[in-house]
């Protein structure tokens, strides 16, 4: 069996939690209000303007056996530049207020999730940090141009209130056959192990940010 396999196999259940979570199925039936998908954006804002300086930081912390891995990391970085711009867009024109987001402070959840990456990188093994690219681009290829097509019929916005959703829906399914590829080069135990560990870690760590985001905005509507 190959790495990539393993990782799959070893992260169904985790997986599986994040996918039957009520605010996922709620948003894949179109039953997500205005303010619910905006509180979503709001704490994909708050995590994805992270990206680019984690493959950053991982980048440079990669021992001089994995520059192979460094280079795809560069890679990585070039592909995401500005992606979190994208999504306070999307917030303007879901009628949101994209500048308080962009001034703002992530949910308790959210800030947990991407203390935990920087921890992964600095503290760990940063190949580790893979165990977070698992999980977020998975769950693009598998929910996010469903959830936006749902979405946008459902709230009546327009199109251009789904960049970030209908572009890592299409754009990570290329990214998660890099993925599933750069995952069956990695031959060290202490490797996989981590990559396994981190990203069962982190499909929980991300479900409870969606799950916050939708509790919050219960809250305060």
């Amino acid at each position: 069996m190959t790495f990539f396999n393993q990782l799959r196999e070893a992260c169904t259940d985790a997986q599986t939690q994040l996918r039957t979570a009520p605010i996922i199925s709620a948003a894949l039936q179109g039953e997500v209000t205005r303010a619910q998908y905006i509180a979503f954006l709001t704490q994909a804002y708050h995590h994805v303007q992270h990206t680019v300086p984690l493959l950053m930081a991982c980048g440079a912390r990669l021992p001089a056996r994995l520059e192979w891995l460094r280079a795809a990391v560069a890679h990585y970085i070039d592909e995401e530049i500005g992606h979190h711009e994208w999504i306070l867009d999307d917030i303007a024109a879901a009628g949101g207020d994209a500048s308080s987001v962009r001034h703002g402070t992530p949910a308790y959840a959210t800030e947990l999730m991407i203390s935990y990456a920087y921890d992964t990188v600095a503290r760990h093994n940063p190949v580790g940090f893979f165990g977070m690219v698992y999980v977020l681009e998975g769950t693009s290829v598998l929910l996010a141009t469903q959830v936006a097509n749902a979405l946008q019929h459902a709230l009546d916005l327009p199109q251009q209130a789904f960049t970030y959703l209908t572009s890592h829906g299409s754009l990570d399914l290329q990214h998660i056959d890099d993925f599933e590829a750069l995952m069956n080069r990695l031959d060290d135990p202490a490797d996989q192990a981590a990559v396994i560990h981190r990203a069962r870690n982190f499909f929980r760590l991300y479900a409870e940010v969606i799950n916050t985001s939708h509790i919050e905005t219960i809250k305060c509507q």
